[in-house]
């Protein structure tokens, strides 16, 4: 008898330690899951905090937004422009008038360019040689006489002194062409045919060329051929390069025919030669 209650009490001991352990289980087993959703919380407070939502945008934030996406799409202008608006402060107008018995070709019209803080302006001789009376018109629309100061005849250069200069002078930049190639870009600014502040576009078609003049049979040398178009009235305007710099002065045409327009052949003194007239040191 007693040894079966010594082995009941065995018995009953043994299932107490079992219950005991078993409600000590459930909590061991749930503590890596408290870990781990504790951790994933924390992980989402650090990143809110580090990564804030964004404030939802006003009607006019949006409307900005549009507008400088839509800019930002715009491609930049053309070289074309820029050369124009650099130019376009330097460039003058020339208006003579000649003794001419007959009244023909009394009214003369060309262009010109200023190199120099004091208002000097180049141009092409024949623009200005024989003419009683020199006007210039600037680009603020300010008109004044000149006088010529200097000339090369051989060369077709002239150099203008204006009596009064505009109070503002902006100097065209001068560069010189044996940094240019056949092919590359350049301008042509001036007043064809009287059309003021016009411009045309082509590329270089050669260097050193010469060319015979048909009215006095002077013969021109180390002159640049180029293909933008000029006509009667672009002589003595700048020929420009893709930065707006002036690399000669337009001085010709050439044309087959006895009608007087342009057929895809210019020249120009080369500014290495035209500007040494003006007073500026030898490139």
């Amino acid at each position: 008898m007693q040894n079966d209650l010594n082995e009941f009490s065995d018995s009953e001991s043994g299932r107490s330690s079992s219950r005991a352990q078993n409600l000590r289980n459930p909590v061991g087993r749930a503590w890596p899951f408290a870990v781990v959703v504790f951790a994933t919380l924390l992980a989402v407070v650090v990143y809110t905090l580090l990564n804030p939502i964004p404030a939802s945008l006003t009607p006019e934030e949006v409307d900005e937004s549009i507008v400088n996406a839509l800019a930002s799409a715009t491609p930049p202008a053309a070289y074309s422009t820029q050369v124009y608006q650099t130019i376009l402060p330097s460039l003058v107008i020339i208006q003579t008038q000649r003794e001419d018995p007959d009244d023909e070709g009394q009214f003369g019209v060309g262009s010109g360019v200023i190199i120099n803080d004091r208002g000097d302006i180049l141009t092409a001789n024949h623009v200005v040689s024989d003419a009683v009376e020199i006007k210039i018109t600037f680009a603020d629309g300010s008109q004044v006489s000149a006088a010529i100061s200097a000339a090369e005849p051989e060369n077709d250069i002239a150099v203008l002194q204006p009596i009064q200069p505009p109070e503002l002078i902006v100097p065209a930049i001068l560069a010189n062409p044996i940094g240019m190639r056949i092919g590359d870009e350049t301008y042509a600014v001036g007043n064809p045919l009287g059309l003021a502040g016009s411009m045309s576009a082509g590329v270089i078609s050669g260097f050193n060329r010469s060319f015979i003049v048909d009215e006095t049979g002077q013969r021109l040398e180390g002159l640049i051929q180029f293909d933008a178009a000029v006509n009667p009235g672009n002589s003595g305007g700048p020929l420009l390069n893709r930065s707006g710099q002036v690399i000669g002065i337009v001085t010709a045409l050439a044309n087959p025919s006895e009608q007087n327009f342009f057929t895809g052949i210019g020249f120009a003194v080369p500014i290495t030669t035209a500007a040494i007239v003006g007073g500026a040191p030898a490139y």
